[in-house]
Parts: C-alpha cells; structure tokens; sequence
C-alpha cells in the first residue's frame, strides 16, 4: 500500500496545481499564470521549482502589479 501511494503523490501536486490555474492566472496575468501552473504540474519539477523560489526568495512569475485606481 505504501507502494502505491508513493507512485501517487507526485499527481496530487498535478492535480491541486491545476485547480489553482484560475487564481495564478489572475495574480501573474496569462502568460506567467499559464507557466507558473505548467511547471508546478509537472511531477518533480514543480517541487523543484518552488524549491529554488524558496531559496531565492522570490517567484519566477512575480504577480502583477494592481494600479489603484482611486489615487
């Protein structure tokens, strides 16, 4: 059983990264939306990328910017 659910885990990533898309999309805009999902879908791939955002403090995709548009 532990078998089966280590082959498992890494879609589970998958699958949560693909139920984000709609909110990545809207914070990082459709290209940066659509890449950060992508990367994150892939198994290991995705653990390596936000691996490495950790360690350098920062996404690869930065969320854009919102102009206020009262001031």
């Amino acid at each position: 059983m532990i078998r089966r659910m280590t082959r498992t885990m890494p879609w589970i990533g998958g699958a949560i990264a693909l139920l984000t898309l709609g909110g990545a999309i809207r914070r990082k805009g459709w290209v940066g939306g659509t890449l950060h999902t992508a990367l994150d879908f892939v198994p290991f791939v995705g653990t390596a990328k936000n691996l490495m955002e950790t360690r350098r403090g920062r996404d690869f995709f930065p969320d854009r910017r919102i102009i206020d548009a009262q001031h």
